[in-house]
């Protein structure tokens, strides 16, 4: 089969999505790797309702691995239909603040509110829940048969429901990792680092990059054998050892919410300003003494990140909750 020629109205569309992509904000995300170690981290954590329900929305081409499509909502988000996810990766703060403001910062570049990493999460967890209170996928119930079976709509209603919580699954699962990576809550002056420029070693590239990708990519290839996994089996060593007293005030939430993003997107910034933006002006060379003290800080995250992702999912899925409690 041939290629079809390009028509005028081809070539008009492609102009306006190219001035389109120049006026909007430059949105990164924790790279391939980041994402993958968050849920990664978090499916060693799942309970065995939350694995099984997992691996019930996931595609058949995840194999039950979460981890290999956490990276999904990265690759979509510049085709047309998923257009409208970009401003979900990230929130912005006002510049030099170092401090996060749900009702001030969640909007996009158009000023809609809610559209923000952490108005995301919120929506996410609230799709899932509502979708899965008091619902055992295990469990024969002749109300459950009368639903799904008696309508004659079954196969219809089943696979329009999957189709979309499987999207909530990978979307919160992304967004709960993005939300952990310092400079998705930085400042508004330099889209969260997007556009300071700055040197990796000899490598010209802009900070948020830095701290999406290349100091894990770093680490990767200078501590663990150019292997991801033995990282991630080296932070999950941490979460057992080092930070096992931690992980108590990790998951606690005020008001004993399911969720709680502001939290998440507060201590960000702060590791923002302390460290991502420090000794990182306009220019700057960052080497060994940059990467070193920022490492543990982003290992830190990544496991947070997925720490409080399983504790979320093993709320959603567990179907022994109370339905009133709160998100």
């Amino acid at each position: 089969m041939g290629f079809r020629r390009m028509g005028c109205h081809d070539l008009l569309w492609i102009v306006r999505l190219f001035f389109l992509m120049q006026l909007v904000h430059v949105v990164f995300s924790w790279g391939k790797h980041g994402h993958y170690a968050v849920c990664k981290i978090a499916e060693g954590y799942l309970t065995k309702d939350a694995t099984a329900t997992v691996k019930e929305l996931l595609p058949d081409y995840a194999n039950g691995e979460l981890a290999s499509v956490c990276s999904w909502p990265d690759d979509i988000k510049w085709y047309y239909r998923w257009y409208w996810t970009s401003p979900l990766h990230y929130v912005d703060t006002p510049s030099f603040k170092c401090n996060y403001n749900y009702g001030r910062d969640c909007y996009d570049s158009s000023g809609r509110r809610n559209n923000c990493v952490t108005g995301a999460i919120f929506n996410y967890t609230k799709q899932l829940f509502s979708a899965y209170q008091g619902y055992n996928p295990n469990l024969k119930c002749k109300y459950c048969s009368y639903i799904y079976i008696c309508t004659g709509l079954s196969y219809t209603l089943h696979l329009f429901v999957t189709d979309n919580l499987t999207e909530a699954l990978i979307f919160l699962a992304h967004y709960m990792a993005d939300v952990h990576q310092p400079l998705h809550v930085g400042f508004t002056g330099d889209l969260g680092g997007s556009i300071l420029k700055v040197r990796w070693y000899r490598k010209k590239t802009n900070l948020h990059h830095v701290w999406d990708t290349l100091i894990i990519d770093t680490a990767v290839k200078t501590f663990y054998g150019s292997d991801l996994s033995t990282m991630v089996r080296a932070i999950q060593r941490n979460i057992t050892d080092a930070w096992s007293s931690d992980i108590s005030s990790w998951n606690y939430c005020r008001h004993h919410k399911r969720v709680c993003p502001n939290q998440y997107a507060a201590e960000s910034v702060r590791l923002a300003c302390n460290f991502a933006y420090k000794n990182a002006k306009p220019g700057s060379i960052l080497k060994d003494d940059y990467f070193l003290s920022r490492l543990p800080v982003v290992e830190k995250r990544l496991a947070q990140g997925g720490i409080r992702l399983a504790a979320v999912l093993n709320q959603l899925f567990n179907f022994e909750v109370k339905i009133g409690q709160s998100l």
